[in-house]
């Protein structure tokens, strides 16, 4: 009898052992599966993300170090003001919903300040600004202005909300990566506006997410 309550207890015992075992493997899985599975998306997206070079390489600032990139994103800040300021002052005119014209007003008011905000950083960094729009976001404006009736709210909302989505990604590598001090607030900033110009656009109704990233 005793022999057998011994065997039992090691059995038991055994089993136990296996379970805490198995528990632990179980534990570590989980938790290296999410980083490789983070790791691969992030590598990838890092990929899909692109900037203009501008021959400059990086020069030293009272702000840190000034890397091509940095440059291209401030100048991409006001690229953006240029034509989405107009973009949402017709939406605030020419929106037959008050979520149009909402998000209309958000993107004037984001835009103001990022544009101030981008001019004041070109200005202490020494980086040349565009002051007109580029031949695409003439071509968006464009498409606005033909737009009539109810055909102006997707447009407006398809144009802005695929643009916002391209440069968010930039704006999140650029806050990781830049070591200027001015550029990370700025980036920080552009951060908030345009999560918060995406979120606006998205309100109206008028995005097709079928449609979004097909070009």
């Amino acid at each position: 009898m005793r022999s057998i309550l011994s065997n039992s207890a090691t059995s038991g015992r055994t089993i136990a052992t296996g379970l805490v075992v198995a528990a632990l493997v179980a534990t570590l899985a989980a938790l290296l599966l999410p980083v490789q599975l983070f790791g691969e998306t992030a590598s990838a997206a890092t990929n899909t993300v692109t900037y203009d070079d501008d021959g400059g390489g990086t020069v030293s600032t009272r702000y840190g170090p000034l890397t091509a990139m940095d440059r291209d994103f401030v100048r991409k800040v006001r690229l953006a003001g240029l034509w989405e300021l107009p973009a949402g002052r017709q939406a605030q005119e020419r929106g037959q919903t008050a979520a149009v014209r909402s998000a209309g007003a958000i993107l004037v008011a984001g835009h103001t300040e990022l544009d101030r905000r981008s001019i004041e950083a070109g200005r202490a960094l020494g980086i040349s600004l565009p002051n007109q729009p580029n031949a695409d976001q003439q071509g968006w404006l464009a498409q606005m202005n033909a737009a009539q009736g109810d055909e102006f709210a997707p447009t407006f909302a398809e144009l802005l909300r695929r643009a916002h989505g391209k440069v968010f990604g930039l704006v999140a590598l650029v806050r990781d990566q830049t070591k200027n001090s001015m550029v990370r607030a700025l980036a920080n900033r552009a951060n908030v506006v345009v999560l918060s110009h995406i979120t606006a656009l998205e309100k109206t109704g008028g995005v097709d997410f079928n449609t979004l990233h097909s070009s």
